[in-house]
């Protein structure tokens, strides 16, 4: 081989364009693959469709029809009533009575009616006011309620025409003094009821039973 030595006392060549140009030719080729091979690989446009939902109007129902009017009322008919209005003929004026100076038998006046009979009242005899003896009723001895002692006792009350106690016997003694005295004087305290006679009040001696009836 021949080894060229360069001088730097050589003078320096001029630029060749032509080997420019086809530099860089070649650097714009090597990046234009470069780039053809990094950019991605799409994928070829798929059409999707899109599904399509039928929809359907469903027109609503037509509104009910109207009620039909009321019927017109039939026009009334007015109907001329004749009144018929009656005269009432009065009745002819009576005739005056005719006076007879004869008297009649019916013209004599009759006697008065007698008067009305007195009511016959009836008479009854006095009685004792059962009231009274419910108020004053006679006190039991003690010693008597106590030793089982009894009897009955039969008074004999003699009263005015007002009904008040004028005086008091025993008719029939119930065999026991204090019973007997009890009856007594409890009887001086009654009301009485006063008899009557020809319509007026009377007294009288009522007779009037006083029982003592024992615990025992």
């Amino acid at each position: 081989m021949t080894e060229t030595t360069y001088r730097y006392e050589d003078e320096r060549q001029p630029i060749s364009w032509p080997r420019v140009a086809g530099t860089t030719f070649a650097i714009a080729l090597h990046v234009l693959v470069f780039m053809m091979l990094m950019a991605p690989v799409t994928a070829p446009h798929s059409t999707v469709e899109e599904e399509v939902t039928p929809v359907s109007f469903i027109e609503p129902p037509p509104p009910p029809p109207p009620p039909p009017p009321p019927p017109k009322e039939p026009p009334k008919t007015i109907t001329h009533v004749e009144t018929v209005v009656k005269t009432v003929v009065p009745p002819p004026p009576e005739q005056p009575p005719v006076v007879f100076d004869t008297p009649s038998p019916v013209a004599v006046q009759a006697p008065p009616p007698a008067p009305p009979a007195p009511s016959v009242q009836a008479d009854f005899a006095a009685s004792v006011d059962i009231s009274g003896m419910q108020l004053n009723p006679p006190k039991y001895p003690p010693q008597e309620q106590q030793d089982c002692v009894g009897g009955t006792v039969m008074l004999l009350v003699e009263i005015d025409a007002s009904g008040n106690v004028l005086n008091v016997s025993v008719e029939k003694s119930s065999r026991n003094r204090n019973l007997d005295h009890s009856a007594t004087e409890a009887a001086h305290h009654w009301r009485f009821n006063p008899g009557s006679r020809g319509g007026q009040k009377v007294g009288g001696t009522v007779r009037v039973p006083v029982q003592f009836t024992s615990p025992c």
